[in-house]
């Protein structure tokens, strides 16, 4: 894996806590360099000093994936420092914790604007770099909770699934140019995810879930991407035992599933 990484650019989105921040630890020490991405950039500023990386081997790039539209004149400061970007890993986003019919339409708009359009928006803009190289990775960091809708997740479950259908079709019409692009789908990990998670209101959570805090460790999580990145998989699947078998109830035995479900744990 370290082989793979050495001398290229990685983009990360959500580099400031949880997965986006264990892929950096991971990271370090590969002979990669590094970009660093997400809203707060004194966290930013802390995982890169952390890592022990610097001006050479690193950049931090705030951006807010809410405010997509401005996202496409960011690869020309990349370029303009490094005069690549090799991979680019989607790791950015919120999740919801609420019942449909207490979710504001303003909530479910801000979770698609940051999971799906923020994601798509920075892909798009760095897709046409990668496609004149004739060379690229892409990672788009999806979740169990997109292969199947989960209570309390409807936004989030949505947002997830809609960046499977929209990679998917991204890797099919950019084989020619050499573009792979591998899709994660994590179960539960232990990271802040539930904290910031949004209410109906649109308002965070504020506290860990249960079933998240005994999630996977997300060094694992993150070792596992890169390793998927590095052999090309085009699908990545790591979760405990309930999402596996989660997965397979609903894949072949769907009306059990719904039921299971219903009843199940999801907090």
């Amino acid at each position: 894996m370290k082989s793979f990484y050495k001398d290229k650019v990685v983009w990360i989105t959500g580099a400031s806590s949880g997965i986006g921040e264990a892929l950096v630890q991971e990271l370090a020490g590969t002979g990669c360099k590094i970009v660093l991405s997400a809203r707060r950039e004194k966290e930013l500023q802390r995982v890169r000093k952390q890592n022990k990386l610097d001006d050479y081997n690193s950049m931090i790039l705030p951006m807010d994936l809410e405010k997509y539209r401005g996202l496409d004149k960011l690869p020309t400061k990349v370029m303009k420092k490094f005069g690549s970007i090799d991979v680019l890993i989607n790791n950015g986003g919120i999740s919801q914790r609420s019942y449909a019919h207490e979710t504001s339409i303003a909530t479910y708009e801000s979770l698609m604007n940051v999971n799906f359009f923020g994601n798509i928006a920075l892909t798009l803009a760095v897709l046409p770099i990668m496609r004149e190289k004739g060379s690229g990775w892409i990672s788009s960091i999806s979740s169990v909770a997109g292969m199947f809708g989960v209570p309390l997740r409807t936004g989030y479950s949505a947002t997830k699934a809609a960046l499977t259908g929209f990679f998917e079709a991204l890797r099919i019409e950019n084989i020619d140019r050499s573009i792979k692009v591998t899709l994660v789908y994590p179960g539960f990990v232990k990271t802040q995810i539930s904290n910031n998670a949004l209410k109906g209101d649109g308002r965070k959570q504020g506290k860990m879930d249960q079933i998240i805090n005994q999630g996977l460790d997300a060094n694992e999580c993150a070792r596992r991407i890169l390793d998927g990145i590095a052999s090309e998989k085009l699908t990545v699947v790591f979760a405990g035992p309930r999402e596996n078998f989660a997965i397979r109830l609903h894949k072949y035995f769907p009306s059990i599933f719904a039921k299971f479900l219903a009843r199940a744990k999801v907090t």
